[in-house]
């Protein structure tokens, strides 16, 4: 049976008829739909792991176990995941490993455009790259006959527009895949310095045979309409020059991005006059081609930033004008993304802002509090660098300034990076203050369970980690817990917390506004009285339900949750809830 699939959902269902056993992920947009469709199979175990390098290491463990094992993470969560899979690599595999890893051309819903194509080159592994969803599936089966055929893991490489659109795909039944033995056998599984160097040797001749492989897969393939115009593309950037291009050109679609089949492409080449790379991101394809002495055009005429368009690549290989788009008369009013109606950070940021606080923000939906009007976020790096970030400022500037360097993380983020960097700041002798903001899920990513909820990913009840008896096995003595809609309460324990000589953590504590939970527990809505001074106090919170019209500020009941967060602000109880 055929039927429409997102990218996502395909690879999880080719792991599904390839066998795979055992899943273990962190989520993270664009690749986290792959994990959670998987859930749809109960033959297969299937986790969130607390963070990217701890899910490399259970799918690394399932697969010297003998089963198909297969971790899932965006690009930036590779950097996490970075270490086991160098170190993987030179011991290679029992069962097959696939890692599938999700880049964001463009930054839709990330901090940088890093091509994990040269993870593929660094780490010695075998890269796959599918262009629609039938490839998902079918790439995903492939990966694993060919980690098990060359005793390598598998990257399987998707992109955006990949993973989040549809096309067809055909169900198959599974494999008979059987777990294979396990033995032991430390001198290719134990990785000291003699066991590597012999190891290194079998990587050269691994990547020496998969070389010549990648001249005769099917996965890389000629299409010869007859042209003297070629060109050379992978990934969605085949079906965008598809797209624009027609049966106009020859193509070779690399469906295997590392090793790259250095004698197809220097035969492709040959038979045409002129030759375009199509690539996003960076000329990793167009530097190989130019190393194997092939000329080429590609980052000459086409960018390194952001996503491709057909129109683009239509105008840039053919001359052809894109076609002028339809305007409207007036200019659209700007929508920067927001925190929800009822988020529980904005009453936190509310606070920090109104203390002049230097605040350290890490990866979530709090990283909004960095937008006006809240404008409560001085930097953002990565996943727990909010912590080492306000403790090395605190060291370089002094203990004055500590005191006002304060600390955001999310409840998720601090159990995946932040544990170690408030361990760093005990240990070191810090005196930053810490805002753990504990919404009770994993909100950015579309609210996945996480060590802190109490659930695994199948909903089963397991332990929970206990923030405050975490903290203070840690070393930190000053812990409190607060609401973040307790305007007054917060701003209290900030002051008292920021003036100690010493660590502290505030856990501020309320679901997302989101959560089932929540919904039932707000109800109603706001509304503005004729006590109503035109303060404008509430328009600091930045909530989408409220807008001033006219110099007359308004809640719109259909946005409003009834929260009354701007119930606690207003001074003058000119704003009421009405259920």
């Amino acid at each position: 049976m055929k039927k429409l699939m997102l990218g996502n959902e395909a690879v999880a269902r080719g792991a599904y008829e390839a066998g795979v056993t055992v899943v273990s992920s962190y989520p993270g947009t664009p690749s986290t739909e792959i994990t959670e469709n998987i859930v749809k199979y109960d033959n297969i175990y299937v986790e969130w792991a607390p963070n990217e390098k701890v899910a490399a290491e259970v799918a690394v463990g399932a697969a010297t176990g003998g089963a198909r094992a297969m971790s899932c993470m965006k690009h930036v969560g590779l950097n996490v995941m970075a270490d086991p899979v160098f170190t993987i690599s030179y011991r290679g595999i029992n069962g097959g490993l696939v890692f599938c890893v999700a880049d964001d051309p463009g930054m839709h819903s990330s901090q940088n455009e890093q091509d994990s194509r040269h993870y593929a080159e660094a780490a010695k592994i075998l890269m796959l790259e599918p262009s629609d969803s039938g490839e998902c599936r079918d790439f995903t089966k492939l990966a694993y006959e060919l980690s098990e055929k060359y005793d390598t893991p598998v990257f399987l490489r998707l992109h955006t527009r990949v993973s989040h659109s549809q096309s067809l795909v055909e169900e198959l039944e599974p494999v008979d895949y059987r777990l294979k033995d396990y033995e032991k056998n430390p001198g290719k599984n134990v990785m000291t310095p003699a066991n590597a160097i012999r190891a290194h040797v079998r990587v050269e001749e691994r990547m020496a045979k998969l070389s010549e492989l990648a001249n005769t897969t099917d996965v890389n393939r000629i299409e010869d309409n007859g042209s003297k115009i070629g060109v050379i593309t992978s990934g969605i950037s085949y079906m965008y020059s598809k797209e624009a291009l027609g049966d106009s050109v020859n193509y070779l679609k690399l469906g295997m991005v590392y090793p790259l089949p250095k004698k197809l492409i220097k035969d492709f080449a040959a038979k045409c006059d002129k030759v375009y790379v199509i690539e996003e991101l960076d000329p990793f394809i167009e530097n190989f081609c130019r190393q194997i002495g092939v000329d080429v055009i590609g980052k000459d005429v086409f960018t390194l930033l952001g996503e491709y368009t057909p129109a683009m690549i239509k105008k840039q290989v053919l001359g052809v004008d894109p076609v002028e788009n339809i305007v409207m008369d007036e200019d659209a009013p700007v929508r920067p993304p927001v925190m929800c109606a009822g988020c529980p950070h904005r009453g936190t940021y509310y606070v920090l802002k109104k203390l002049g606080l230097n605040v350290f923000g890490d990866i979530g939906c709090y990283t909004l509090g960095a937008n006006a009007p809240l404008s409560a976020m001085d930097t953002n790096l990565c996943m727990g660098a909010a912590i080492g970030e306000a403790h090395g400022i605190g060291k370089a500037r002094g203990n004055d300034f500590a005191k006002t360097a304060v600390s955001v993380i999310g409840d998720s983020t601090f159990i995946h990076s932040g544990i170690t960097g408030l361990i760093n700041m005990v240990y070191n002798k810090s005196i930053n203050t810490v805002l753990i903001l504990d919404n009770s899920i994993t909100g950015m990513t579309g609210h996945q369970d996480n060590p802190t909820t109490g659930y695994t990913i199948r909903k089963e009840p397991t332990k929970q980690v206990n923030l405050i008896t975490l903290c203070k096995g840690i070393g930190v003595d000053s812990i409190s817990v607060v609401d973040p809609f307790d305007v007054k309460g917060l701003t209290k324990t900030l002051k008292e917390e920021t003036a100690k000589e010493e660590p502290s953590v505030i856990i501020v504590q309320r679901p997302c506004a989101l959560l089932p939970e929540m919904r039932k527990t707000y109800s109603g809505h706001c509304v503005i009285t004729d006590k109503c001074r035109k303060c404008k106090m509430c328009m600091q919170l930045g909530c989408p339900a409220i807008s001033v019209d006219g110099g007359t500020v308004k809640i719109d009941t259909t946005q409003c949750n009834g929260c009354g967060l701007c119930e606690n602000v207003c001074p003058f109880g000119a704003i009421e809830k009405e259920d």
